[in-house]
């Protein structure tokens, strides 16, 4: 075991009673283990740290969500001879994109070794815990984590699953050391992501609040007119931690990448269907509501996400000043993303003409526009999706029969105020509209390329591909292994 612990951060996230806001504070880095995992407190700091983590720009905080994987499908407009074209282009020999991928492929296997010394240490120190569930809830935490970030390098490292037989096999890590790593087979990999999320969704279920209260409580603990008072402040905010939903929610979608359409409706329905003690839907769809309130990244939604503190100079510095643009005018995406339907709650609220101080206008993405400041625990939307109610929705028009699927696309397609479309008289049809519900669902949350791979589609159907590109999802393996 390595004599100290390099960890992002720790320490995540706080209360701050003066003004109710969440603040992730400063780091800590290279705490001896001796001393870190000496107390309960530390393994709470070591797994705020894995989040926080999780969150670097070579994670989710950029490349995984509006960067590197929005760029592959073109997301936004490009330069002549950028890494965004030669990515746009699926260029895997250009050097800048090499040097991307080999960022993101670092950077989450040295978050799973985070993790693993986390669980590494549980086992060895288990004494310790002295807060009953806590250490349930760590662990399973931990091994969650580590399936969702195994499942994306799969997903984006891995084959095409129709031909699992070609394109790369890597390594499930599930130990903290120096060892070069296995790489073992598609199944096998498969089977270890299943097997991380039943032992955590078993260790779980009896101590997470998210099976107990709303999301409003949980978003709101020990607040005003919140149902849910925490002794322990780690079991707060459980929307934003790897809860129990969450992880049926990754089985769902785990289960629809690797052919198992009846297991993913199975793990979707159990989310869908969670009811709270007023027999409310525990998950709902947001409604134009959400949008008039300006939540354009739709929190409510948000099964799990990740609070990012930072998330006003994240839109600044890459939508605010039109780094990430698509067209200078409404017009391309109001009628080539949207269909120019003059309804849709994301046609009309999603995006916003900005000039910059030269004069040029562009049409930018305003997502993850938010209030800094001033804001309630209710009112901060300062948050990353990492899963959401709406994709599992469209998981289950992909794979309930065919009537109960058209209900399921119709629920969805009604919270978007999109009810006068029309609606698939067909399988192939249906699977149709659910790709291109998909893209406008998720632009800039980087889940289109892995829909396009996961079925394969054809240029065509990739909206936005330059004619130039030659579309391949088989990324190389990396020229770095970094995963100890």
């Amino acid at each position: 075991m390595k004599k100290h612990i390099i960890l992002a951060s720790l320490l995540g996230i706080l209360f701050l009673s003066s003004c109710n806001k969440f603040l992730d504070v400063l780091p800590r880095t290279q705490i001896p283990a001796d001393k870190l995992f000496d107390s309960e407190q530390g393994f709470k700091d070591a797994l705020a740290g894995v989040y926080i983590s999780a969150k670097s720009s070579a994670s989710y905080g950029k490349a995984l969500t509006f960067g590197t994987l929005e760029s592959l499908v073109s997301s936004w407009d490009v330069t002549t001879n950028t890494v965004e074209q030669q990515l746009g282009l699926f260029n895997y020999t250009d050097n800048r994109v090499i040097d991307q991928f080999n960022a993101i492929f670092s950077k989450q296997y040295a978050t799973i070794a985070s993790i693993n010394s986390i669980l590494q240490n549980l086992e060895a120190n288990k004494s310790v815990f002295k807060t009953e569930g806590v250490y349930q809830v760590i662990k399973a935490e931990c091994l969650g984590l580590r399936a969702y970030i195994h499942f994306d390098l799969m997903r984006l490292y891995g084959p095409i699953p129709s031909d699992p037989s070609t394109g790369n096999q890597l390594a499930y890590v599930t130990e903290f050391n120096r060892e070069i790593h296995q790489h073992i087979s598609y199944e096998e990999f498969k089977s270890k992501i299943f097997t991380d999320l039943k032992q955590a969704e078993e260790l779980i279920k009896e101590f997470d609040p998210m099976l107990t209260y709303s999301m409003n409580d949980v978003r709101n603990p020990n607040g005003f007119g919140s149902n849910y008072k925490p002794l322990d402040d780690f079991l707060s905010y459980r929307n934003m931690r790897m809860n129990y939903y969450a992880m049926k929610a990754l089985e769902s979608r785990a289960n629809l990448w690797y052919g198992d359409k009846d297991g993913a409706y199975k793990a979707a329905k159990e989310v869908i269907d969670a009811k709270d003690a007023n027999e409310d839907a525990k998950f709902k769809l947001a409604t134009g509501k959400e949008f008039t309130a300006t939540n354009y990244i739709l929190t409510s939604e948000q099964i799990f996400g990740l609070y990012a503190f930072d998330l006003a100079k994240t839109y600044t510095d890459n939508f605010g000043n039109a780094t990430y643009r698509k067209g200078t005018s409404a017009t391309t995406i109001t009628n080539q993303l949207y269909g120019n339907t003059g309804t849709d709650f994301r046609e009309s609220s999603l995006w916003n003409i900005v000039t910059l101080a030269s004069g040029s206008k562009y049409n930018v993405l305003r997502k993850f526009w938010v209030t800094a400041d001033n804001v309630t625990v209710l009112t901060d939307y300062k948050q990353l999706p990492m899963i959401r109610t709406s994709e599992l929705y469209l998981i289950l028009a992909e794979t309930a029969p065919f009537t109960e699927a058209l209900d399921y696309l119709k629920t969805f397609r009604a919270n978007r105020n999109i009810s006068n479309l029309t609606i698939p008289g067909d399988a192939p049809t249906l699977q149709n509209e659910i790709i291109k519900e998909y893209r406008k669902e998720f632009y800039g949350e980087g889940q289109a390329f892995y829909i396009y791979k996961r079925l394969n589609v054809p240029k065509a159907q990739v909206l936005f591909a330059p004619s130039t590109a030659v579309v391949n999802y088989l990324l190389p393996m990396p020229t770095v292994e970094s995963i100890n």
